[in-house]
Parts: C-alpha cells; sequence; structure tokens
C-alpha cells in the first residue's frame, strides 16, 4: 500500500515455507529480516522477526517463526525483508482524532521504542499537531510538525515529502490510522518507512475493492464470536469477563486487575460486552466462545439488568451450561442486579448448578473470580 503511494519502503517477498524463505533471502541478496505475518503488535519480543544473513539461515528463522503463535495467532506466513544499515530511528502517525473531531499529527525524532511509552515517560518528546480535514497535510504542513517533533532543518526537509504521501495513504485509502515507527535515516542517507501499522475504516468498505487482503486472520475465539456478532476481544489474562454494556465491562476489567493483584497477579482474559438487550442465546454464545479458552481459569459474568432482564442471563448461563456439558470445567461467578434480579438468582439457585457461584457485588465477584483463577 504504501509503495503505491510512493512512501520509501524496502523490497519484501512473502514466503509460506523455509524453502520458499530461503528463495526470497536469495533473490533479495544481503542480510535480509524474517518476520511473523500476523496482525498482532510485540511480534518481536514474541521471538517472530529475526535477523538473516544468507539464504540458509533465512529458511531456518523462517522455520522457528512459522512454528510460533503470536496471542493468540498461529504464524503461518512470513515476510522476508531487505535489510536495513540504521543510523537514526523517528516516528510518525496521523489517526482520526474523535474526541477532538478532526485529525491528529504524532511526530518525534526518538521512534523504534514504544511510543506509549515515550508519551508517558517523556511526552515533550513527542509533538502532537492537528490536521485540518480541508486543508491536510501539504509540503508546509509537513515541516510545520517534522519541526514541531524536534527534527532539525535538513532532515526536516527530508521527511516532510514522505509526510505528504503518509498522509496521502491515509486519505484515499480512507483509514482511521497510519503509522510508521520507526521511520529511519539510514546510513546512506536515505528516509525509509521501514515498519508500518493502518487501520481501516470500515464504513468506507463501498469505496474499495480490498478483495486482495487477507482480512480473515482472527484469533480461533474472536473469529467464533464474530460469527454470533459479539463484541468480544481477547487478552492475556485468565479471567474471562461477560458483561452487558461496554462501560460495564470496561469498570468490570479494572476491578478484575485491582482484585488480581491481591491473588498472584491474575488478569482479565477478555472483553466481552452481550449488549443492552442479550438474550439467552447470546449468554449461552458468549460463555461457550470463553470457556473455549484454554488460558481463562475462571469465569466473572457481571450483569446490571435494564434492557437485559437478569432472569434471561440466568437462563442463558444455565442452557449454557447444560450445551457445553462435561466441556464446561471452569468456575463461574455471577453477579446479577437490576431488572428481574429476584427471578434471575431464583433460576441459578434452582439449577444449583456446581460450577455457579452468585455473589452480590460487583467487588466482592471479582475477588472471587480472582481468587478462583488463582486456584
Amino acid at each position: 500500500m504504501f509503495e503505491s503511494y510512493g512512501v520509501p519502503v524496502l523490497q519484501g517477498l512473502i514466503a509460506d515455507t523455509p524453502e520458499e524463505a530461503a528463495q526470497a533471502a536469495a533473490k533479495i541478496g544481503g542480510t535480509v529480516v524474517v518476520k511473523a505475518q500476523v496482525k498482532a503488535g510485540g511480534r518481536g519480543k514474541a521471538g517472530g522477526v529475526k535477523l538473516a544473513h544468507t539464504p540458509e539461515e533465512a529458511a531456518t528463522a523462517a522455520e522457528a517463526i512459522l512454528k510460533l503463535t503470536i496471542k493468540g495467532l498461529p504464524v503461518n506466513r512470513v515476510m522476508v525483508a531487505e535489510g536495513a544499515a540504521i543510523d537514526k530511528e523517528y516516528y510518525f502517525s496521523v489517526l482520526l482524532d474523535r474526541s477532538n473531531r478532526t485529525f491528529l499529527s504524532l511526530c518525534s525524532v526518538e521512534g523504534g521504542m514504544e511510543i506509549e511509552q515515550l508519551a508517558e515517560e517523556r511526552p515533550e518528546a513527542l509533538a502532537k499537531i492537528a490536521v485540518d480535514a480541508i486543508t491536510g497535510i501539504d509540503l508546509a504542513k509537513a515541516t510545520e510538525i517534522a519541526l514541531a517533533g524536534g527534527f532539525d532543518a535538513e532532515i526536516a526537509a527530508k521527511v516532510a515529502p514522505v509526510f505528504v504521501k503518509l498522509y496521502e495513504v491515509f486519505v484515499k485509502e480512507d483509514a482511521t490510522l497510519v503509522e510508521v515507527n520507526p521511520l529511519i535515516l539510514s546510513k546512506s542517507g536515505e528516509i525509509i518507512a521501514l515498519d508500518g501499522k493502518v487501520t481501516l475504516d470500515d464504513n468506507a468498505e463501498f469505496r474499495h475493492e480490498r478483495e486482495s487482503m487477507e482480512r480473515d486472520q482472527l484469533d480461533p475465539l474472536e473469529a467464533k464470536a464474530k460469527e454470533s456478532d459479539l463484541n468480544y476481544v481477547k487478552l492475556d489474562g485468565e479471567v474471562g469477563i461477560i458483561g452487558n454494556g461496554a462501560g460495564l465491562v470496561m469498570s468490570t476489567l479494572d476491578v478484575v486487575a485491582y482484585a488480581g493483584e491481591r491473588h498472584g497477579g491474575v488478569k482479565p482474559a477478555n472483553f466481552l460486552d452481550i449488549g443492552g438487550g442479550a438474550s439467552a442465546e447470546v449468554m449461552a454464545a458468549g460463555l461457550d466462545v470463553i470457556l473455549g479458552d484454554p488460558q481463562v481459569k475462571s469465569v466473572f459474568v457481571n450483569v446490571f439488568g435494564g434492557i437485559t432482564a437478569c432472569d434471561a442471563v440466568a437462563n442463558g448461563i444455565v442452557g449454557a451450561l447444560a450445551k457445553l456439558g462435561s466441556a464446561a470445567t471452569k468456575p463461574l461467578v455471577v453477579r446479577l442486579d437490576g431488572n428481574n434480579v429476584v427471578e434471575g438468582r431464583k433460576i441459578l439457585a434452582d439449577a444449583n448448578h456446581p460450577l455457579v457461584t452468585v455473589v452480590d457485588t460487583m467487588d466482592e465477584a471479582a475477588d472471587k473470580a480472582a481468587e478462583l483463577a488463582n486456584k
């Protein structure tokens, strides 16, 4: 995508086997980088990015990487990319700033590290420049962004045209984020987008032909949740979370993380919002997804009955456990409150399932779920 807009990038070839990786490395020549092709951050830390100086080394690296699973995603493909002699690493991005209803550019001469860490530890090193949606980023604006980001005048003149091209990608591809980290200055004096991340706006799909893009590489659990129209995001913890309403689920993640500090450092395993008008079937589908996560040691179902009545939720829990049968082996902590709470609690009491514990308050339930996960 970057290449088609004239953004300077290095050659990269795709390989599905170690043999193809060796062939790609031979074609590129010299030192190459073998990169796991999964839609997740932290690939390098997970062992998914390796240097190779020969085709044989590229094959060995690809063989190791193709055996990995990174953040729940199996690595089925690698990219063999041309190596770069890096002099300096920079950061640039342009994104949709929802809170201010405009676009925003972030820029820093200190790239390569996690930008969230830089923003937290040294916020003055990260320039945040608002971008008008009408005028966009022309050469003058790009130069302003570069100078604000700490570039000297000579390097600013080199990076500004690249910023203009990256903004063109952002607008013409209907993206909500275009990020390059790192944007490098090579030892030969070239500016190169060494690694990029693009988030596309699904609302603009009708304007694009993207059938050739790989859009289906989801975590298996996320794919299963998507089939049931569930708002699910997999995390790295041990306590499965189900709630109704995004705000309640976010609060639940916080109280579980806080409770987890007292119980061996356990953390939330997912975000799952079953929505305001969820039925018993939706609850059953949500439980099915979460109980299928091998990392989950306990489940916290936190529901405040409004549009969703507590008795419907309780029936969903009982139905899901009956459907799963012996496959359900993990304890559930349930907190119900609000609409039809008495009926909901009675349904769970009558079912008397050995895996289910009903707790009155959110904090107590989070503590119990963390305690069970730690066991």
